[in-house]
């Protein structure tokens, strides 16, 4: 039956990859991420983040920890004044060497799991093993999670290999409790989800008999193939699990199912009714062994709607979930949100977002997103601006790091530096940022706008915070700079990139910039 349903979109390529995210009970149910501690409200810690970042030295970088003399630090202060420096790499260390220095209160384990995120976001992987090791000196015992958080960390950086080794170092230093198959399906998992399918597939080949495999490693390797455009191989190990004699469940078939809807191209209209069609195949084929589609299967089904815009459509599947007494979660809702905005439909969209509270489903970063992007494209600054004002008085940290980013730009190129620097300022009070993204995408807007001044005193910021530029970044503000004959600005940038040049290691000396000739 699965073959059949597959059947109608042999002839169909994507255009275009979207991450399964939003859907989460498609993928991380089937895996445990290891959980760092989650950002809270403390006054105390904003306060001493601030501190730090104002009187960060880069060239001595424990001045800034002088400032904190006489602060009582708890295990509380120490894990949120971290998380919120996550976008410092350089700052955070000091502060965690600070912290390791005091008395009363030395980091525990979760605080060695911060900061080795933090490291790793930077490829700052040879402190992150430092790190590792003196926790095993220390009796803090790295564990399952401690690598779980360095392996996600090497992969997303694209340094497989180095993952691999990591997880099979875990083994000696986790002891009696050794490695279970849990978390060879955390390793499976991660190398799926940034694209390494084809070393996961491999892996598992190899280490299957070791670990055994279960409906859990099967649907994983389902999602990897379906998540990079190859649902004919997210097909055949789902065959194969069945031939096994291991029962597929919910969250298996929401994975092909998502990989037979979400990757197709909808356009032409042929293509679409197409998906339609084998999606439903698979849902008469869930009912014929017992299995009843659930929300996030409806869900999967409103995103293809929506990327087809058929906003009555839409409406209609939603409708029918609630008849049906299913009830939408946050994700059906924004699923629908975006359709009707991108659209047009901005008022169906607001309604339905009012019916959404009503109903008590809070709206999500990514429902808001939607609206901002409407309003962004429609230069609907004074709407944006009103939206995003609430959203932050209803909740301070629910504005995620992408919220921002759509913001900023926005503004950017709107000319409205003021608004600029109020959302830039909340991002950095929130913890959600600056990020390598969000610099990347202030740089670039106001080199637009010819902005020189900003777009050098962000670089210099950025590069301080430990942050290494994109290449593209470089040659952009490189290119801008020499046509407005800024060469002796540029040449001051460039001593700064080289003086910390040892923070960024051998990324940074790959870079190799090609002489401008205007």
């Amino acid at each position: 039956m699965v073959s059949k349903v597959l059947s109608f979109l042999l002839p169909t390529r994507s255009l275009s990859i979207t991450p399964l995210r939003r859907f989460s009970s498609c993928t991380t149910s089937t895996t445990s991420t290891p959980s760092l501690p989650s950002l809270e409200p403390s006054p105390d810690a904003d306060l001493v983040s601030q501190i730090l970042l104002r009187h960060h030295n880069p060239f001595h970088p424990s001045e800034s920890s002088l400032q904190l003399h006489g602060v009582a630090l708890s295990p509380s202060l120490l894990h949120q004044t971290l998380i919120r420096l996550r976008n410092a790499s350089k700052v955070a260390l000091s502060f965690f060497l600070w912290a390791n220095r005091q008395p009363h209160c030395r980091p525990d384990a979760a605080a060695y799991h911060l900061l080795i995120d933090t490291l790793g976001r930077a490829r700052q992987f040879d402190v992150a093993w430092q790190l590792i090791l003196e926790m095993d000196q220390r009796n803090l015992k790295p564990s399952s999670a401690t690598f779980g958080i360095l392996i996600r960390r090497l992969v997303s950086a694209g340094l497989t290999r180095q993952a691999i080794r990591a997880f099979d170092d875990m083994e000696g230093f986790l002891e009696n409790e050794g490695m279970k198959n849990e978390d060879f399906c955390y390793l499976l998992d991660t190398l799926c989800k940034y694209g390494y399918v084809k070393v996961a597939t491999e892996i598992f080949n190899k280490r299957k008999f070791r670990f055994g495999s279960d409906v859990k490693m099967y649907t994983i390797l389902v999602y990897g193939w379906c998540k990079i455009n190859r649902p004919q191989m997210g097909e055949r190990f789902f065959r194969e699990m069945v031939d096994r004699g291991i029962e597929p469940n919910v969250v298996s078939y929401n994975v092909l199912l998502n990989g037979i809807c979400r990757k197709s191209s909808l356009h032409p209209e042929d293509r679409f009714e197409r998906t339609i069609r084998a999606a439903e195949l698979l849902l008469d084929e869930m009912h014929e062994i017992g299995i009843e589609p659930d929300v996030t299967s409806y869900s999967i089904l409103l995103h293809v709607y929506s990327r087809a815009h058929k906003p009555t459509l839409s409406l209609d599947k939603l409708k029918m979930m609630k008849s049906q007494g299913i009830c939408p979660t946050v994700a059906t809702y924004t699923s629908v949100v975006k359709c009707l905005c991108s659209c047009g439909r901005i008022e169906d969209a607001e309604e339905l977002l009012n019916e959404m509270v009503c109903n008590g489903v809070s709206p999500s970063a990514a429902t808001y997103n939607c609206f901002f992007k409407e309003y962004r494209g429609r230069k609907d600054a004074d709407t944006a601006l009103k939206l995003y004002r609430k959203m932050k008085e209803e909740s301070p940290h629910l504005p995620s790091i992408h919220s921002y980013n759509i913001l900023v730009v926005m503004f950017v190129k709107l000319s409205q530096m003021e608004i600029v620097k109020e959302i830039w300022d909340d991002m950095k009070a929130s913890g959600a940022g600056p990020d390598l993204d969000s610099y990347t995408l202030l740089i670039h807007a106001l080199c637009e706008k010819k902005m020189w001044k900003q777009a050098c005193q962000s670089f210099v910021e950025m590069i301080e915070k430990g942050i290494l530029p994109q290449k593209v970044t470089f040659e952009t503000l490189y290119r801008g700079l020499i046509q407005s004959d800024m060469l002796r600005t540029w040449r001051r940038l460039k001593k700064k990139l080289d003086e910390e040049s040892i923070t960024f290691g051998l990324e940074y000396q790959q870079y190799h910039f090609k002489p401008y000739r205007r």
